[in-house]
């Protein structure tokens, strides 16, 4: 873990949220027109479903913002796994969280902020510039650390905002700084993202990326991994 934070587990107790299910939302696209890499749509759950609700095989990502190796996962298949077989309708692509820390939970909370359709390339940006952002923080001086890790939710999702300008990446997908700060306060927002959490946990995931084809859990964590799985079932 990048710094001593507490687990994500922690932040329901925190805030005092319980552990009922979200309720479902119903899957929709949020844009229409063009290839169906430009598709979007919200499944049950609050992930985010880019391509052909009704493809014949369906890849799902548990991700966290402040994993390596989700970083460069995003960078390998931005195009050859949006760009094929997502963006030809015969895979969709979904992305669901395993947060882990303050700073995951703050840029998930900005990326389920902005309409379905800008979802993935705010995505995108987050998880490209990690390198930078995550440098910042490695600087923290020992105000800032008290101020993520003390007092309400959104008041430290604000500070990790300002300090790593998280801001200013969130207003590229036109999320001004007025809609950031409601978003951090927005509780049936962070429901979403911890249920997600707690699924990827009871389904067995121990770490990030995890994926899942078709319902089946796979062992394999990386681009290079995953592409012999997709060519076997899209063959």
């Amino acid at each position: 873990m990048l710094l001593p934070f507490r687990m994500m587990a922690a932040v329901a107790l925190t805030l005092g949220l319980s552990a009922a299910p979200v309720q479902a939302a119903t899957a929709k696209p949020a844009a229409t027109g063009g290839a169906w890499g430009a598709k979007v749509a919200i499944s049950p759950v609050g992930g985010h479903i880019q391509g052909n609700t009704a493809a014949p095989h369906k890849l799902i990502e548990y991700m966290s913002y402040t994993c390596s190796h989700c970083a460069h996962f995003e960078a390998e298949t931005a195009l050859p796994l949006r760009m094929g077989p997502v963006g030809g309708g015969q895979l969709s692509f979904e992305v669901r969280h395993l947060v882990r820390d303050p700073l995951d939970i703050t840029i998930a909370m900005l990326t389920n902020c902005v309409p379905p359709v800008k979802f993935f390339p705010l995505h995108h940006k987050f998880l490209i510039e990690q390198d930078k952002w995550i440098a910042t923080a490695q600087k923290l001086t020992e105000a800032q650390t008290k101020r993520w890790n003390e007092g309400q939710m959104p008041e430290r999702m604000r500070a990790i905002a300002s300090d790593l300008k998280f801001y200013d990446i969130a207003a590229s997908a036109g999320l001004s700084h007025a809609q950031a700060d409601a978003c951090f306060a927005n509780e049936a927002t962070l429901r979403r993202v911890i249920a997600q959490t707690k699924e990827a946990q009871e389904l067995g995931a121990t770490g990030t990326p995890t994926f899942t084809l078709d319902g089946k859990m796979l062992e394999e964590h990386d681009w290079a991994g995953l592409q012999p799985k997709l060519a076997a079932v899209l063959k």
